[in-house]
């Protein structure tokens, strides 16, 4: 560390500020001692850092999977935002066999270098009987308030689907039929249930709902059977990605969206604005998610007591909605 601070010229203080990436060292000096460290091809030994500060600057995330968008756009949040802090990202998948044994995830989590957790798994997975949470591991979960002395971040999933049913019933749709999720996924069941009370709430027929696994095979399966034993005018479905399995439904029908058929979706994936026509949608903020989700975790490390943070969701209006087909219309399809 020595040798670094002569050559750029600074103290061994600044140096190891750099190193530990604390702020309150000016860019000039920051940038000429990590210019040192590349040319005297010096590397801060993490381990000494670690034993000096009480801290390895490390945040675990535990993920059920990959392949959903939101699980994807989260990650990459959280690991930008960490990195800007000057954390790194230790990543600790789940898979059927540690479901089975869902505190073993955490555990290992807690053996390992880190300051603290994130966890991005549905919230069925807590309600296993042996799971539990490392009581000296500071942790964030991304879902409902579990547990009182956790720290959560989730989305507030009525708000979205509340204004995605009224705007179907206020265009003159009789009701909205709807193609769910799977009945385990607390996002799935939140959406139904408001899908549920509003129409209830405008005195609109409820017709039990089909659900999915967040598919577009499911989508496109519902989707027939949806269109074979009904004549819907206005589906909610509970993402982009049935809904897009519902358009092939829809097409292969010979019906069109929106003259015969409105549709909204969740989620507002990027490829929801090329769907043929553009598809109306609630939109999820998942990188804010990301980074409120890091930010509760550093509130957590300075000594903050467990909070809560909701966040809104949002209808995002496209041209897959219309006023129900006229009669006449309607009968020529039949």
């Amino acid at each position: 560390m020595s040798d670094v601070a002569r050559h750029a010229g600074v103290s061994a203080q600044t140096v190891s500020r750099v190193s530990n990436g604390a702020p309150y060292v000016s860019k000039e000096k920051r940038e000429r001692v990590l210019a040192a460290m590349r040319e005297l091809g010096y590397r801060p030994n993490s381990a000494a850092r670690a034993m000096k500060s009480g801290m390895f600057r490390t945040i675990g995330v535990i993920y059920e999977s990959l392949h959903p968008v939101g699980n994807h756009r989260t990650l990459e949040a959280i690991s930008e935002i960490a990195a800007h802090k000057g954390y790194t990202i230790t990543l600790m998948p789940l898979d059927a066999e540690t479901r089975n044994a869902a505190d073993g995830a955490f555990t290992r989590l807690g053996e390992m270098l880190i300051d603290a957790a994130i966890a991005i798994v549905p919230s069925d997975f807590y309600h296993q009987p042996d799971w539990k949470l490392p009581a000296d591991l500071p942790s964030v979960i991304l879902g409902p308030p579990i547990f009182s002395d956790v720290s959560t971040v989730d989305f507030d999933q009525s708000i979205g689907t509340r204004q995605a049913v009224n705007t179907l019933l206020d265009l003159g749709h009789d009701t909205v039929y709807h193609i769910a999720g799977p009945q385990e996924s607390y996002s799935a069941r939140s959406r139904e249930a408001t899908w549920r009370d509003t129409l209830t709430q405008r005195a609109r027929k409820v017709v039990p709902p089909l659900h999915g696994d967040w598919t577009p095979d499911s989508g496109y399966t519902l989707g027939r059977t949806l269109l074979d034993e009904s004549q819907p005018t206005a589906v909610f479905v509970a993402n982009d990605q049935m809904a897009l399995g519902l358009y092939r439904a829809v097409i292969e029908k010979g019906l069109r969206i929106p003259d015969d058929i409105s549709v909204i979706g969740f989620d507002n994936i990027d490829e929801s604005s090329a769907f043929p026509p553009p598809l109306t949608t609630v939109s999820q903020d998942w990188e804010r998610i990301g980074k409120e989700a890091l930010s509760s975790v550093l509130k957590l490390l300075d000594g903050e007591s467990p909070g809560r943070t909701v966040l809104p969701t949002a209808l995002i209006e496209r041209e897959s909605c219309a006023p129900p087909p006229r009669e006449e219309e309607a009968l020529r399809h039949l």
